[in-house]
C-alpha cells in the first residue's frame, strides 16, 4: 500500500515537472533574447565566480559516489576503499598537471575530486560502503545521461549560439531553442553543461527524504543543493553564456532523472 502512493506520488511529480517544464519552454521560447538583453553582465562578479568554480563541486561529488559504488561490491570495507585511492591518486595528478601547464580547471577540478575523496574517505574509513550503494548509482547514472550524453550530444546537434557571441547587428543571428541552426554552427549554448553540473546534488535530497520538513538537516541541505544549482543556473544566463531555456532543459532533465531513479532504486527495490 505505502509502495503503491509512493509510486503515485512520483509520478505526480514527474507530471508537475514536466508541465512546468513545458510552459517555461514555450515562455522562454519567445523571451529568451529580451530576457539575456536585460540581465547579462560580462563583468558581473557573481556571475564570473559561477562561470569558475560552477562545475567543480559537482566533479567531487562524482569521484565520490563512482569510488563508493564500485567498492561498494566489494564485502572487505578495506577493500572497498581502493577505488577512491586510484581516483584519488588521478585527482592528484591532475591538480599537478594543471600547476605544471597553468591551467585553473585542472587545478581546480583536481583539487575538488582530490579533497572530497580525503574528505569522504576520513569520514567513512570504517564503514561499510554498501549503504551508499543506491544513492551512488542515482548520482553516477545521472551524470552519465545529463551532463555527459544529453548536454554534450544537444550541443553540437543544436549549435545555438550564445548571447555574449552574438555578433551581428540587432541580434539577428540569435535563435530560438526550438529552431537551432543546427550542427553545422560552432554555437554550443544549448543546453547548459554547468546548470547539469550544478544540478548534479539534487539526488543528495533523497537521503532526506525520510525526516521531517521541519528537520533543521532537511531545511539545510534543500537550501543548500537547491540554492547552488539555480545559483549556478541563473550566473551562466547573468554572464551571458547561455539563456533561460539552456538552463531550463538541463535543470528539468536533472530533476525528472532524480525522480525517476528515486523511484527505480528506493521504492521498487526497497
Amino acid at each position: 500500500m505505502l509502495e503503491n502512493l509512493k509510486k503515485s506520488f512520483t509520478m505526480k511529480l514527474i507530471l508537475i515537472i514536466v508541465i512546468v517544464w513545458i510552459i517555461l519552454a514555450l515562455v522562454f521560447g519567445f523571451t529568451d533574447l529580451e530576457i539575456s538583453i536585460a540581465v547579462v553582465d560580462e563583468s558581473s562578479e557573481w556571475g564570473i565566480f559561477g562561470r569558475g568554480y560552477g562545475e567543480v563541486p559537482g566533479y567531487g561529488l562524482i569521484a565520490i559516489a563512482l569510488s563508493a559504488l564500485i567498492g561498494s561490491y566489494n564485502k572487505d570495507i578495506k577493500k572497498q576503499k581502493i577505488p577512491a585511492y586510484v581516483i584519488l591518486a588521478i585527482g592528484i595528478i591532475l591538480f599537478i598537471l594543471g600547476i605544471i601547464d597553468n591551467s585553473q580547471d585542472l587545478i581546480l577540478d583536481g583539487g575538488s575530486i582530490s579533497i572530497c575523496l580525503i574528505a569522504f574517505l576520513a569520514i567513512t574509513f570504517n564503514k561499510d560502503w554498501k549503504k551508499y550503494q543506491k544513492i551512488s548509482a542515482v548520482i553516477i547514472i545521472l551524470a552519465v545521461i545529463n551532463p555527459l550524453i544529453f548536454v554534450q550530444i544537444t550541443k553540437i546537434l543544436s549549435g545555438r549560439i550564445r548571447f555574449r557571441d552574438l555578433i551581428v547587428p540587432g541580434y539577428t543571428d540569435y535563435t530560438p531553442w526550438f529552431l537551432p541552426p543546427g550542427p553545422t554552427s560552432s554555437g554550443r549554448s544549448f543546453p547548459s553543461g554547468h546548470t547539469a553540473m550544478g544540478f548534479m546534488f539534487l539526488p543528495l535530497l533523497i537521503l532526506v527524504k525520510g525526516r521531517k520538513l521541519k528537520d533543521p538537516i532537511r531545511i539545510i541541505l534543500t537550501i543548500l543543493v537547491l540554492g547552488w544549482a539555480i545559483f549556478v543556473g541563473l550566473s551562466r544566463i547573468v554572464i551571458g553564456a547561455h539563456y533561460a531555456s539552456d538552463v531550463l532543459f538541463s535543470a528539468m532533465m536533472a530533476s525528472v532523472i532524480t525522480v525517476l531513479l528515486y523511484r527505480k532504486y528506493f521504492i521498487e527495490k526497497s
